[in-house]
């Protein structure tokens, strides 16, 4: 969109906050770099030159504007919608792949030659991808900067930096600030995180739409791996250099979100995946747009705009909690996850609640005895052949990987038809128009609202609705009377739902 260049004035002058993250406002007399919706008066059009990433911005010599803080806005929703080379290279990006392994890790994510990962995100970015972490690693020191007591040499090495020289000659050209200054700063703002914990704000592209977003997890948390409390749906995680428990709780502009980490290294990739889970980056105007066309669902986007897609925090977890829901239901599910995660999974020490373990990674669950799984002897086939497929490394339903290729492996595994599969493809993959048309909920809320009712047709009449086809999906879970569309009122563990899969 940064070519457009009568369009970005317009947003800038509208201070249209739908467009943050969509590109980047540098303005060549202050030398400072601006998201569309910075609320100081707009530069004069001729002084301004627009940017695909801040990154790019960055690398230009441009600073952080300090009022809008631009590296902190919603990031471009493209790098969830689309499934290709530069697409997954961000998504890696984000999750931390560079900062443990370099750009060689990530070129051989990508199965590409490091030149080419390079060119790749030059020609459409503005920036490689050293310029791309190295803006990642910025934002992730200022947040520790502003939101904890940690000495300035532990911020620089939680926040990837090779050295303390690179952490502060980084902070100063991005913030024109040194990193004792935005200390200082953030003093006289919010208050800071409690002890032990990481408290900061997860922007979104407005309209948001909580309930049913955070009725789903809640409705679906497994015990002891995840909870509901306190307003704030709460979960434990499997990190690359550790454990770790995150609280998000609902608010009017953005998302609380509270972190305890073992290891402050997994900090950005931690963000990276509770933004996910909850789909953050969503374009929800392009979205409710077209599904608003179509007259069925016209109601529902009208009640309640801005619905994302539940997604996850771990894809294989998911994948395996899906082969548990097949032709069950919620609340059976649950129990046996449950079980799963009590036999199998590691101890996790929660300081503020009542988590206590992690969900059993493909690893254990591919070790496990088979006596031992209380399912019938097909879906107990199906769950060992995916925890096996997923401990070898055969399949791979990371952020990174292609959703093409996953989806034909699954697909090849004993018992996982199209529910299973598609299903995985929209909370797992993250395929916006990922579509489990044979979901007993969707097809339900189709016949309600005069759409077909067979899975074929069905099909048929939601090729209108692509490519955001797993948006409609949870606009029709909407139309149902069931506990995923409305938050728990009490503080305890959600109680289960009665949606069965087919």
């Amino acid at each position: 969109m940064h070519e457009d260049r009568e369009r970005c004035i317009r947003a800038v002058q509208a201070k249209d906050a739908r467009f943050d993250g969509w590109f980047f406002t540098a303005v060549r007399t202050t030398g400072i770099y601006c998201r569309p919706s910075c609320p100081v008066v707009p530069p004069k059009p001729e002084n301004m030159t627009f940017y695909p990433s801040a990154a790019a911005a960055q690398q230009a010599g441009f600073r952080a504007c300090k009022r809008c803080r631009p590296d902190a806005s919603p990031g471009s929703p493209e790098w969830d919608v689309r499934a290709d080379v530069v697409a997954r290279a961000m998504r890696l990006i984000a999750d931390g792949v560079i900062d443990s392994g370099g750009v060689p890790a990530l070129a051989g994510r990508l199965g590409y030659s490091v030149r080419q990962v390079e060119r790749l995100l030059l020609a459409e970015l503005g920036a490689g991808p050293l310029a791309v972490a190295r803006a990642q690693r910025a934002q992730t020191a200022r947040l520790l900067i502003e939101t904890s007591p940690l000495p300035m040499s532990d911020v620089a090495f939680a926040a990837g930096f090779a050295s303390i020289r690179a952490f502060n000659d980084t902070v100063r050209e991005v913030f024109a600030l040194s990193p004792t200054q935005l200390r200082e700063r953030a003093r006289h703002g919010e208050q800071s995180s409690a002890p032990g914990s990481i408290s900061l704000r997860l922007p979104f592209r407005a309209p948001l739409e909580p309930t049913g977003l955070f009725g789903h997890l809640a409705a679906t948390a497994i015990p002891g791996v995840e909870e509901w409390r306190g307003g704030a749906y709460r979960r434990t995680l499997r990190l690359p250099h550790g454990q770790g428990i995150a609280e998000l709780s609902p608010r009017p502009d953005h998302v609380a979100c509270r972190l305890w980490l073992t290891d402050l290294r997994d900090l950005a990739s931690t963000i990276s995946r509770c933004r996910r889970l909850l789909d953050l980056d969503a374009d929800p105007v392009a979205v409710d747009e077209l599904l608003s066309a179509d007259g069925a669902l016209r109601p529902l986007v009208a009640k309640a705009p801005g619905r994302r897609v539940p997604r996850t925090i771990d894809p294989a977890e998911f994948a395996l909690r899906a082969v548990l829901g097949q032709q069950v239901s919620t609340s059976a599910a649950r129990r046996q996850a449950g079980r799963l995660a009590a036999s199998y999974g590691q101890h996790v020490d929660d300081p503020a609640g009542g988590l206590s373990r992690l969900f059993p990674s493909p690893d254990a669950l591919a070790a496990a005895d088979p006596a031992a799984l209380a399912l019938p002897r097909a879906r107990r086939a199906s769950f060992l052949a995916l925890a096996a497929a997923l401990a070898d490394a055969k399949l791979d339903l990371s952020v990174g990987g292609d959703w093409h290729e996953a989806r034909l492996r699954l697909g090849a595994l004993p018992g996982l038809g199209q529910w299973t599969v598609e299903t995985i493809a929209m909370r797992a993959l993250g395929d916006p128009d990922a579509f489990p048309g044979s979901d007993l909920g969707v097809r339900k809320a189709a016949a309600e609202l005069g759409l077909p009712g067979t899975p074929g047709a069905l099909a048929d009449r939601a090729a209108a609705w692509r490519p955001w086809r797993a948006y409609a999906t949870a606009y029709l879970w909407s139309a149902c009377g069931h506990e995923i569309n409305r938050l728990p009122d009490s503080d305890s563990a959600t109680a289960s739902t009665v949606i069965a899969h087919s």
